[in-house]
């Protein structure tokens, strides 16, 4: 599947997108990892009619997805345009929606995790928030799929260079944690699993164990 342009006009820490037309964009993995099942945990939790972005086709490491208007979460937080305890809000249903699916396998006590469930993979659109990025949905237990969401936001509520946002982070951890199941019996393995993110930076893997002080002391 070929480059529809030069140039992404947008990219993560491992994924270029590129525009196709007004419906849909390519998103492209740059190490070549395969989508197919990324792609299928979409498809599953749309069909459920959990708010994704709809899955045109997938070839390899490049996937065809629906176009999307809107602004991160993480940026109209940022901006203003959302509080705090909304954003922690938000969150806690937009999991509860998730784990209220029924894992794939059928298999008792599993759910559908999304794995990365943060402010920069929530866009507000026209038709309400939409959750985007899939590539580490798995099934698993619930209370994992909290505690790694925690963990993330306790990572960027600590790291020096987010300092400004620290308090705006802190509130909205807290309200998460608070409308949500608690990760407690999941925490160890998501601080873990965290901890064997190839993407994050040495600086990043140094703030786990303050992350997991901050978030019991949250809970």
């Amino acid at each position: 599947m070929s480059s529809p342009e030069a140039e992404p006009f947008a990219s993560g820490r491992d994924a270029d997108v590129y525009a196709i037309d007004d419906n849909w964009v390519l998103r492209r993995y740059r190490n070549g990892h395969p989508v197919r099942d990324e792609a299928e945990f979409m498809r599953w939790v749309g069909r459920h009619g959990y708010p994704v972005p709809a899955v045109d086709r997938v070839d390899g490491a490049d996937m065809v997805i629906q176009r999307l208007e809107g602004p991160t979460l993480a940026a109209a937080a940022v901006a203003g345009e959302v509080g705090p305890v909304e954003v922690g809000e938000l969150h806690a249903e937009l999991h509860r929606r998730l784990h209220a699916i029924p894992a794939p396998s059928g298999a008792a006590g599993r759910v559908v995790m999304h794995g990365d469930l943060h402010p920069e993979n929530v866009l507000l659109t026209a038709d309400g928030p939409v959750v985007i990025d899939w590539r580490n949905a798995a099934e698993g237990p619930p209370e994992f799929d909290v505690a790694m969401t925690a963990i993330i936001f306790a990572q960027v509520a600590l790291a020096p260079a987010f300092a400004e946002l620290s308090p705006l982070l802190r509130a909205a951890l807290s309200s998460y944690l608070g409308n949500s199941i608690d990760p407690t019996p999941q925490l160890p393995a998501a601080l873990a699993s965290r901890g064997r993110n190839v993407t994050l930076t040495p600086e990043e893997l140094a703030l786990l164990p303050q992350q997991d002080q901050l978030i019991r002391s949250l809970l």
